[in-house]
């Protein structure tokens, strides 16, 4: 599994006056998103192991995707879960076209593997996302350009739009269970983390047993998500969730440490570590949740940016990879200038110039591609949406 986040942009409608909150988008919920995804292209390409510990990004999607989840909820399930995969999936598909293009063109195909059928059916996991979309491994990179086996970092976020979806299609029946046995349903999928932990759950193949790892990983962020939304961490008493929260994040941690907690084997192998820290972080954070109906004054400076991020967070995720690694390539050329290579031979190795390439290029793949989530969103086609289009601004009452 590859982490991530995701994250999928959504759409903040009201919230009712029961639930004591100030109608209109939650901007926090917007800042932690614009952070998750900041921290996602971070951590890509660093690979640096306590990145996912300062900030457990995917568990922070989830949770936020889970939030507007059940917001929706409140209309016909069958509606919903439409109105999810109409704006998941064209910005998917888009990706789908210029990746496999470019897979069939340099060699790959049905007799890939030996099995043409099997090729050609796996390939409508491209169309929806039911199990990991299949693609070329080993491919030769573009000398200059894109590095070797690009295939394998374009198809890397993948699992995330996968788990989502599979997560849409359960909402309704984690949102009854939520509502019947609440603190069953938020610890379910950390008891399945531990039966997978301790190999008291064992399942043939690959594609189930990924799927409900990930649903154990992530899946109590999840349905933290509905639960704030629904009003059932307000009701708790004030000192409940400081009080717990910290010990299942430290727990998460300890874990962590007395498992070779390092690069190259951090957060992201070890499920059940993810599970607690994601999960306790998440919870301090949506009990800190100061619902901002506007941006606070030392915020109003970045909200352009955050909305951007927002409004592309589909587009920003899916094409992240592949910046990065045509951003790495791109650079690395600037080792065959020996005046470079002899004198500035730090900054030829620093991060930070590659990733200021890396987001030139996501801004590129932003206008290239980001019109497709306004059109999956029924709203007119912006390049650089850094404001409120009118439709959302008009309310919510058309929205999936």
């Amino acid at each position: 599994m590859t982490a991530p986040a995701t994250p999928v942009a959504e759409e903040a409608a009201p919230r009712k006056p029961a639930a004591a909150v100030k109608p209109g988008r939650d901007r926090y919920f917007d800042l932690l998103r614009a952070l998750a995804l900041f921290r996602v292209v971070l951590y890509h390409l660093t690979g640096w192991a306590w990145l996912p510990l300062v900030f457990p990004s995917m568990g922070v999607m989830f949770a936020l995707a889970g939030n507007l989840m059940a917001r929706s909820l409140k209309r016909p399930a069958v509606q919903v879960i439409r109105g999810r995969m109409r704006r998941l999936l064209p910005p998917l598909w888009l990706l789908g076209v210029v990746g496999v293009t470019g897979m069939v063109l340099q060699g790959w195909g049905p007799d890939e593997d030996g099995h043409p059928g099997w090729w050609l059916l796996h390939l409508t996991f491209w169309i929806v996302p039911l199990s990991d979309p299949p693609y070329a491994e080993g491919l030769p990179g573009v000398h200059g350009f894109i590095g070797e086996n690009w295939a394998a970092d374009l198809a890397g976020p993948l699992w995330y739009i996968r788990a989502y979806l599979w997560y849409v299609l359960l909402s309704p029946v984690l949102l009854k269970a939520l509502r019947a046995v609440p603190v069953v349903t938020l610890l379910a999928p950390i008891a399945l983390a531990v039966a997978f932990e301790q190999e008291w759950l064992s399942l043939p193949g690959e594609r189930i047993p990924s799927a409900l790892t990930d649903f154990s990983t992530f899946g109590a962020c999840w349905i933290l998500g509905m639960a704030h939304q629904e009003g059932i961490l307000r009701r708790l008493p004030r000192y409940i969730v400081p009080s717990v929260a910290p010990v299942i994040a430290l727990a998460g941690l300890w874990y962590a440490l007395h498992h070779d907690f390092g690069t190259g084997n951090d957060l992201d192998s070890m499920p059940l570590a993810q599970a607690l820290w994601s999960f306790g972080t998440v919870f301090l954070l949506l009990h800190l949740s100061p619902s901002w109906s506007e941006w606070p004054r030392r915020l109003r400076l970045f909200a352009g940016t955050i909305t951007l991020l927002n409004s592309r967070a589909v587009t920003i995720y899916l094409w992240h990879n592949t910046c990065i690694l045509i951003a790495a390539t791109l650079w690395d050329r600037l080792w065959g200038f020996p005046l470079l290579e002899q004198n500035v031979p730090g900054l030829l190795e620093s991060v930070w110039p590659v990733l200021v390439l890396a987001w030139i290029l996501i801004g590129a793949c932003v206008l290239a591609f980001g019109w497709a989530e306004d059109l999956a969103a029924r709203q007119r086609p912006r390049l650089w949406p850094t404001g409120e289009s009118r439709a959302r601004a008009r309310g919510s009452r058309r929205r999936a």
